[in-house]
């Protein structure tokens, strides 16, 4: 034991863990000869440095191989379907909205978004096609659609050298590098996702170039400061931009590099490195200056550009406040929103359904299906019309309180308001009281009620028009403002009982409410589905000064204020994906490739493309995931019992460069278990793209020579066992690829029987009977 202890101890030009974060050369490969002569008269072999004197033609000529299968599998049949596939129907629109200039709302930042449409804008197109549905004929509707995917297939490409020459940039043999690379070329979910009009593609290189670039500035870190270092540390904080500007997801790479960069920095800080503080706080600031600062100067640019080009009014509008849609051209808002005074008849719309306030000369029935007794009174319901301004029954007259009515008509409507709803087609005042309503027992009863009864319960019919300012505080939504037509959003709050008006389309009322949407009493009042607005006024003549347009001038608000709008909007439906999804599946199920996405149906011809990893490469990676688990407990618990099996290098091997890849799998993967919104196989994918290096890695730290007892290393044995195992593995990744090829690309049909045989494990086909 003390031998192995002593062996250990040897080799002081040997650089200790805690000297380095990812342990890869020093330099250009071009000293790798120079520095293995020297290396060679130590005791010790370094397998990783003999590794690295692997000539440099070997490494063009499978990098060249690598990239041309990647071209070749991304680029075959790329116009096959010709149609809408999955979600080519969002980021497809988006292009043309783009084109276009109309507003739209997206969840995600616009960085790919504004790629797409900058290759439809290069090749002419005018964005006419909208993308309505799954299965739209691009061809007929004369598309551009395989410039489109081209970016894709292009991106995707350009991913598989990217990663090869990240293991060459850790020092990793041809063997390790081809191997990566070749998990990642025919992976059939990065394929299928590099050749449609998705997002995902550049959020894949966005994330591989983060990887290589911060794998390479580590190659120059005892040379700080220098042109090279600070060249790799801005590539970093880029392809971070890139990464956080596409999906909210990039938040992982983030996370990544940011462990890598906290523990690089926390050795920098032990005095033994011989750094003052003012040294350490240059190094300190040089991070934050070009992996924080530039990355969101950067992501604030595409916005920027976002907002430039998006300056006509569009589908978008309704998302945002009046105040932003009032910045946007030919914006209905500007032409047809008018103030609001008491004694106008208005329509009033709900925001989430587009629905109307409707009543009429039917009363609810006694007595319900399920036995509730009603109050037999006038219905009020809510019903979908796009003439809703021509039928008095959607229409209501805005009445003021006893103690405000003075009896003069022109006073403007304010929020915060009381005040009561008179129905023109009947005449009566609208009221809530504390019965339940038809389909929600939980929720209050809407009515009409006249003379008499009016009076009686004036308190019933008394409302509150509270402003709707989206998460702000209350004090934002206490204040007054005047009420515009389409312009406000207000809550319609009862004084007497403190429900909140309501209506929904989920479920319709049966045939005595002639199918139209309850509107009953929500005890949710906060609901962000209480919203409603005053649509039209019906009844102004020619004398009003309001019913002549006057062309108002464009309004303009500062960048930040519109960016700060858009982002809180963005962060909130975010959050509020949570309803359920066909094939949304969870975490546990992607490291195995347990389950997939059905991308495209074509039933006359009984094609599809489904959505699935390639089986053998995620279980591959799942094994040597596991394998590294082991590997470091073992030598944990070696190492407690002070046997010292493992060299310095491999030990720093283990822990640095594989450690950094695995943080960076774990870092990209488990998050998602603490998320309650829709999750999808593809969330998986720029994991797979970290595990996919880190397998490359790990086979070749299983078959070198790591025990810190043996003084020889058997390299030509070890190349036996590289390729044998690389080779074996890669033949069963390729197989699964082409075999799964049919439904990869969407261009053959297959028999029922060729569509069972490939329903492995939880993957459910179509046309399998």
């Amino acid at each position: 034991m003390s031998q192995v202890k002593k062996r250990s101890g040897t080799g002081k030009k040997t650089p200790l863990v805690s000297d380095t974060v990812i342990d890869v050369p020093v330099g250009d490969h071009s000293n790798n000869g120079k520095r293995s002569k020297k290396q060679l008269k130590e005791k010790e072999v370094d397998a990783y440095e003999s590794v690295s004197t692997e000539p440099e033609y070997k490494y063009w000529i499978a990098l060249s191989i690598v990239t041309v299968l990647a071209f070749y599998v991304r680029f075959t049949k790329l116009g096959t379907p010709d149609k809408v596939v999955f979600d080519e129907v969002h980021f497809g629109k988006f292009a043309s909205y783009y084109l276009e200039r109309t507003y739209f709302f997206d969840l995600h930042p616009p960085f790919a978004k504004l790629l797409i449409a900058f290759v439809g804008w290069l090749i002419g197109y005018n964005g006419r096609f909208k993308f309505d549905a799954i299965g739209d004929s691009y061809t007929e509707n004369n598309v551009p659609y395989i410039a489109y995917r081209s970016l894709s297939a292009i991106q995707g490409t350009a991913v598989v050298p990217i990663m090869f020459w990240t293991m060459k940039t850790l020092g990793f043999s041809v063997a390790a590098c081809l191997f990566s690379a070749i998990i990642v070329c025919f992976d059939t979910a990065q394929v299928v996702d590099s050749r449609l009009i998705l997002l995902d593609a550049t959020l894949i290189l966005s994330v591989a170039l983060t990887i290589f670039s911060y794998c390479k500035f580590s190659t120059f870190r005892k040379e700080p400061f220098g042109k090279k270092w600070w060249t790799w540390l801005l590539a970093t904080g880029v392809s971070l931009s890139c990464v956080i500007s596409t999906k909210y997801v990039g938040v992982f790479t983030y996370f990544t590099i940011g462990i890598a960069v906290c523990h690089e920095l926390w050795i920098l800080l032990d005095y033994r490195k011989g750094l003052t503080l003012q040294q350490f706080s240059k190094h300190f600031f040089a991070r934050l200056w070009a992996l924080i600062i530039i990355p969101f100067i950067i992501y604030l640019t595409w916005f920027y550009i976002h907002f430039a080009i998006l300056t006509k009014s569009g589908p978008g509008d309704s998302f945002m406040s009046s105040e932003f849609q009032e910045t946007l051209q030919e914006s209905p808002l500007a032409k047809l929103s008018k103030q609001v005074q008491y004694y106008d008849q208005i329509t009033i719309k709900h925001k989430d359904t587009g629905a109307f306030l409707h009543s009429h000369e039917h009363v609810y029935p006694l007595r319900y299906e399920d036995g509730r007794i009603s109050s037999n009174k006038q219905q009020v319901t809510c019903v979908e019309s796009a003439n809703a301004a021509s039928d008095p029954n959607n229409q209501w007259e805005v009445i003021p309180v006893a103690v405000q009515d003075d009896g003069a008509k022109g006073k403007d409507v304010y929020t915060n308001d009381v005040v009561r709803f008179k129905h023109v087609g009947t005449g009566g005042y609208l009221l809530t009281h504390d019965v339940a309503s038809p389909l929600k027992a939980t929720n209050e009863e809407f009515i009409v009620v006249f003379d008499d009864v009016a009076e009686t319960r004036y308190n019933e019919t008394l409302f509150r028009l509270k402003l709707d300012v989206p998460g702000s505080s209350p004090k934002k939504q206490n204040q007054r403002k005047k009420i515009k037509t389409m312009a406000t959003p207000f809550r319609v709050l009862h004084m007497d009982t403190v429900v909140a008006m309501w209506t929904h389309n989920d479920e319709l009322l049966p045939e005595w409410g002639f199918n139209q949407q309850e509107v009953s009493g929500n005890k949710n009042i906060k609901s962000k589905e209480n919203v409603w607005t005053f649509d039209s006024i019906t009844n102004l003549d020619e004398s009003d000064p309001r019913s002549k347009y006057v062309p108002k001038k464009i309004k303009s608000i500062p960048f930040l204020k519109k960016w700060w709008e858009l982002q809180g909007l963005m962060f909130h439906h975010n959050n509020q994906l949570s309803s359920t999804h066909p094939f949304a599946s969870q975490p546990d199920s992607w490291p195995l490739a347990l389950s997939g996405v059905s991308f495209f149906n074509d039933n006359e011809a009984k094609k599809q493309i489904f959505f699935v990893g390639n089986v053998i490469g995620f279980w591959l990676e799942v094994c040597f995931l596991s394998i590294y688990v082991g590997l470091v407990l073992a030598d944990q618990i070696t190492l407690r019992r002070d046997y010292h099996l493992l060299s310095k290098k491999a030990r720093s091997r283990l822990y640095n460069t594989l450690g950094f890849l695995f943080i960076g799998w774990c870092a990209h993967y488990f998050p998602f278990y603490l998320m309650n919104r829709q999750k999808f196989l593809h969330h998986y994918l720029p994991a797979h793209l970290i595990a996919a290096l880190f397998s490359g890695g790990l086979v070749e730290f299983v078959c070198s020579n790591n025990s810190a007892l043996s003084l020889h290393a058997n390299q030509k044995f070890k190349k036996i066992k590289m390729t044998a195992l690389v080779g074996v593995a890669s033949v069963g990744i390729i197989w699964f690829f082409f075999y799964f090829r049919p439904i990869t690309y969407g261009d053959v049909s297959l028999t029922p029987e060729e569509v069972k045989a490939r329903q492995w494990l939880d993957i459910k086909l179509h046309y399998a009977k």
